[in-house]
């Protein structure tokens, strides 16, 4: 009797128990190891906006002291040390410079011992406006900190989703749209990997003026004109914000695309579509671009204002001036006799119209509303958004009202969250997409899971395998077809898929145990024994892994299962 412990990511978790498993041989496989990697950033991390401030010095000097100029580096750039014990996992958590290196150890003095230590390459967040992360690698692959500093409380705490984890989380995958955000020349992930990046992930710390204003060394050595932000049409202005300011309640990449493609001038939404939820009379938290949205100075200005209406991106005003700064924006439009008659005795504008919320996302953190609204205090959104509503597009077209394809991979993404009230609703569009396109691989692994879900496991096989078919690198379509196998007692299939997705991404600790229990079965535990220190070597607080490697290495060799 084999027990599975495969809980995939998001909605994609196939439903197990015990299960008996025909051994039908196993190939001898290693869990592909990987060789260390140069992590010299020398003259590749070179400032591209030195280009630039050739002729433009005052902009670029004013800009290199922004948040954005800093929104990413080495970790070795201005590290902020610190401690965090973290009562739910018993873990201490310590960050501190060590010959010349930023490092972060985690302990367990009691139950669970827990020892380690990370190298921190990088960081993500300029630690002053609301934060920093850092970010470490495991033979090659990028993983976010578990703890996060928070500047605006000017604390440590556990990264948002994990603050009651009861293990250290060490395998948090940095993904490309966190990088792609926070940093320039992000390089692309290996094919079939999350997270798997050359060295270094990214070329040039923080936002460079290039990601705005498009490639500047033709203009630079050979004088060719720069693309012009102000001939740009309004939408692809407001597009160049919009990549990293919108957030939606979903975003789904447009297929074989990626955000990280888009560049200045191009039209975002044949990379991305964004959805959020219908506003129908209730009031919501909502990111900044969808904020600004709604309010009444952007509906009554139209595209005459933008996020430059109010913010210069090459510069910010010091705290002192902040007031002022903004007050100057308001009186623009509303003049000063409005101002001379409007609390003339409280300059402080957004103070009132704009204040300071609680961050739905994120803890510790607060965000500018940027409704604008009238009377905050009488309209002032609940933090949380509802999971029940219906989704729409943002922004709206013609081509992104009838997109049926990513409206249903909308829906499907709030089930994965746990929305069980739009599963139904996912499911229709689902259909529909299918129709429109019967090789869509992400449909069809999503209708695999419903199929899988409802017991129709020959259905649920013939999605998952047509998915394989036209995407081989789908690790939900090829994880949750090894289950159907493992249940059906083809053993030798099963594990098979299930290497291919853990070479590519490791950091899954269900699918390596699976692949341990699965030499168990046939009674190979060295090799079973391999596939658990995999695990552990990414996830090295996992507390199946831990107890599977002890019985393993017990003798006899046990193969039972314990938390």
């Amino acid at each position: 009797m084999l027990r599975l412990v495969n809980i995939p990511r998001g909605r994609f978790a196939a439903g197990l128990s015990l299960v008996l498993l025909i051994w039908v041989g196993l190939a001898a496989a290693s869990p592909h190891s990987r060789t260390a990697r140069s992590r010299s950033l020398s003259s590749e991390y070179a400032n591209p906006d030195a280009l630039c401030s050739k002729c433009h010095f005052g902009i670029a000097s004013e800009y290199a002291k922004t948040a954005m100029a800093h929104a990413s580096g080495p970790a070795s750039d201005g590290p902020i040390s610190g401690q965090l014990f973290h009562k739910p996992s018993k873990v201490d958590y310590r960050l501190h410079e060590e010959t010349g290196k930023l490092w972060l150890d985690f302990d367990r003095y009691d139950g669970n011992k827990l020892n380690g230590r990370r190298e921190l390459l990088y960081y993500i967040g300029s630690g002053k406006l609301k934060g920093r992360t850092y970010l470490f690698e495991v033979d090659g692959f990028l993983f976010e900190s578990p703890v996060n500093w928070y500047a605006q409380q000017r604390l440590w705490d556990m990264t948002p989703n994990y603050e009651n984890a009861a293990e250290a989380p060490l395998n948090l995958p940095a993904f490309p749209e966190c990088l792609n955000c926070h940093s320039s020349g992000m390089q692309p992930p290996a094919h079939g990997t999350q997270n798997l990046y050359p060295e270094p992930p990214f070329s040039h710390g923080g936002i460079t003026c290039e990601r705005c204003h498009g490639p500047a060394s033709e203009h630079s050595l050979h004088g060719e004109k720069m693309m012009s932000l102000a001939r740009l049409p309004a939408d692809r202005r407001n597009e160049i914000c919009m990549q990293c300011h919108l957030e939606g309640n979903a975003s789904i990449e447009r297929p074989h695309r990626h955000v990280y493609d888009f560049k200045p001038g191009d039209d975002l939404l044949d990379y991305v579509r964004y959805f959020v939820f219908a506003n129908k009379g209730g009031q919501r938290a909502v990111s900044q671009f969808e904020a600004l949205a709604q309010s009444r100075c952007k509906r009554a200005s139209g595209e005459k204002m933008s996020c430059t209406t109010c913010h210069d991106p090459h510069s910010e005003p010091e705290p002192a001036r902040a007031v002022a700064y903004f007050r100057n924006k308001c009186i623009s439009c509303h003049g000063s006799a409005f101002a001379q008659k409007h609390h003339a005795e409280d300059p402080n504008c957004i103070g009132c119209h704009m204040p300071a919320l609680s961050s739905k996302d994120v803890s510790h953190t607060e965000e500018t509303d940027h409704r604008i609204l009238r009377r905050p205090l009488r309209e002032t959104p609940n933090v949380v958004n509802s999971q029940f509503g219906e989704l729409q597009p943002f922004p709206v077209s013609p081509e992104t009202k009838n997109d049926v394809r990513d409206l249903a991979l909308a829906y499907e993404s709030l089930v994965e969250r746990g929305d069980n009230a739009a599963s139904p609703e996912a499911e229709r569009l689902l259909e529909q997409a299918n129709k429109q396109d019967p090789n869509d691989a992400p449909i069809l692994t999503a209708l695999g899971y419903i199929a899988q879900e409802r017991g129709d496991i020959n259905g649920s096989r013939q999605y998952y395998e047509r998915a394989l078919r036209n995407d081989s690198d789908d690790q939900e379509a090829a994880t949750n077809l090894g289950v159907i196998e493992a249940k059906a007692g083809h053993l030798r299939r099963a594990v098979s898929l299930w290497q291919q997705v853990f070479k590519e991404a490791p950091w899954r600790s269900s699918v390596g145990l699976d692949i341990a229990l699965g030499y168990c079965a046939a009674n190979r535990y060295d090799e079973a024994k391999v596939y658990v220190k995999r695990v552990l070597e990414f996830n090295p607080d996992f507390a199946m892994g831990r107890s599977l490697l002890d019985r393993l290495s017990a003798n006899p060799p046990d193969c039972s299962l314990s938390r």
